[in-house]
């Protein structure tokens, strides 16, 4: 039996194999899923830079390793293939693992994804696990080979993350330059980051008919495993590339610049669609420990931003109340000292909005329209949860994280879209830099931090190691 769910293993010859990373993906638009895979040591970590085998770095130095590229089948099954020659692995690895990545959209829009070893001699098949359950990660540890007992064996993990590549890559102790810990970072070790899991697979079916992607491009043509036959594989033919139609130039809002909240210069208009929020008068309420907001002005439905202010040190909570005055919605928590946060709260118009603030200190409370927001066109620099508009084409993002108070702590970034719906872009525990894809607008980037933090707009493929290069 070679297939197998989450957690479990098969015993492995040792002998070279083809591994591939198997998804079906149809019509225009489709993501871009990639293959990679890592070696690491009896610590759990990578030796080195070059440790790392992916579409910018296809090949390990020792040639044990290495990515043989893409190839499509029928129905719109798509393979990355992956060579490995347990011979080949220097002593110092104990591990290979297996992951996919996924370029401009979750797992979750990822039909039919599962990883697939079989005899580089022979075609038959070694090992087979399906992931059915992603959701909103953009990377998925699939499984690894590991040394037991002087041979080798295969275990499926299934490990989701929201932080892609990078930050799966991390988890292992990789890094490059740009992504090194700030200066002042501390000698203390890091604490474990905190992926993503995924639920487990559930079992295939006995009578599940698997399709078998292609061979690799250059290999030889094996026979498959009885009893599924080998598909029939087409290379696409090349499309033209389409012109996009025309797109009319946004209207220049009419109304003034809002009023910033805590006394702070007028807010500009930014480019977020008048769908994305209502207009409405600048609000703004202050008290003293626990109370409640009464947003005395009239707001229609949709998003709206709430910038909060605490003195002193406390925790502090905002948390939207229903047409029954009870608790609904957590908009906002932190633990830092003098905190200022900005969050989005989005309002059902049904009635006039009211929050519930906690917190043992004095505080102001006030709340705009997300026109008013930042627009990510150039270097941010924040400190705590924030709210930042995105409007633009696909860009990447890099990002530094100075960590709270004691050096640490989580920084996420999702971005919130018109619908409702939130992406995971970026999640880190512990200060550093890093880097994310951002698809394109229009979003509200959500920031989730106790510490300091710079995000800084680059162009898609500028440079850096994770850029796509091929």
């Amino acid at each position: 039996m070679t297939e197998i769910i989450k957690g479990g293993n098969l015993p492995l010859s040792g002998e070279p194999m083809r591994v591939a990373v198997v998804r079906r993906s149809t019509g225009p638009g489709k993501l871009e899923v990639d293959a990679a895979a890592l070696l690491v040591d009896a610590n759990g970590k990578v030796r080195g830079q070059g440790d790392l085998v992916f579409y910018n770095q296809p090949a390990h130095a020792a040639s044990g390793v290495r990515l043989l590229g893409n190839a499509q089948g029928e129905g719109g099954v798509s393979a990355d293939w992956l060579e490995i020659d347990p011979g080949r692995i220097e002593p110092s690895v104990e591990r290979i693992v297996v992951s996919a990545s996924c370029d401009g959209g979750t797992f979750g829009q990822v039909r039919d994804l599962y990883m697939q070893a079989v005899s580089a001699a022979t075609g038959e098949q070694l090992a087979l696990y399906a992931i059915e359950d992603a959701t909103t990660e953009t990377a998925i540890l699939l499984g690894e080979f590991y040394r037991r007992n002087e041979g080798w064996k295969f275990r499926a993990v299934g490990q989701g993350y929201a932080s892609g590549l990078p930050g799966l890559a991390a988890d292992f102790g990789f890094s490059v330059p740009d992504e090194e810990p700030v200066e002042d970072a501390s000698d203390e070790p890091d604490p474990e980051p905190l992926p993503r899991q995924l639920p487990p697979a559930p079992p295939l079916p006995a009578d599940a008919q698997v399709p078998v992607p292609a061979q690799p491009p250059g290999a030889a043509q094996v026979p498959a495993a009885a009893p599924v036959a080998a598909e029939q594989i087409t290379q696409p033919e090349p499309q033209p590339t389409p012109v996009p139609a025309p797109v009319a130039e946004p209207v220049p809002a009419t109304q003034p610049a809002a009023a910033a909240p805590f006394g702070g210069p007028a807010f500009a208009r930014n480019g977020l669609p008048v769908e994305f929020g209502p207009e409405f008068p600048y609000f703004e309420q202050s008290g003293d420990g626990n109370g409640v907001i009464h947003v005395e002005v009239d707001i229609p439905a949709g998003f709206v931003v709430v910038d909060v202010a605490v003195k002193g040190s406390s925790y502090t909570e905002l948390i939207t109340l229903n047409h029954r005055n009870r608790d609904d919605k957590s908009l906002l928590y932190s633990y830092a000292e003098n905190m200022r946060g900005r969050c989005i709260a989005d309002h059902h118009g049904l009635a006039p909005l009211r929050m519930r603030i906690r917190t043992e200190n004095e505080w102001t409370v006030s709340v705009r329209p997300v026109s008013t927001l930042q627009e990510l066109n150039d270097k941010i620099e924040g400190h705590g949860p924030d709210v930042i508009a995105h409007t633009g084409d696909p860009t990447d993002i890099a990002i530094r994280h100075r960590g709270d108070k004691s050096g640490s702590g989580v920084f996420e970034i999702k971005a919130l879209r018109q619908n409702g719906k939130h992406d995971d872009v970026y999640y880190k525990y512990d200060r550093g830099r890093g880097s994310a894809p951002l698809t394109k607008g229009p979003r509200l980037l959500l920031i989730r931090t106790d510490g300091g933090w710079t995000i800084t707009p680059r162009p898609v493929g500028s440079g850096g190691f994770w850029n796509r290069r091929r």
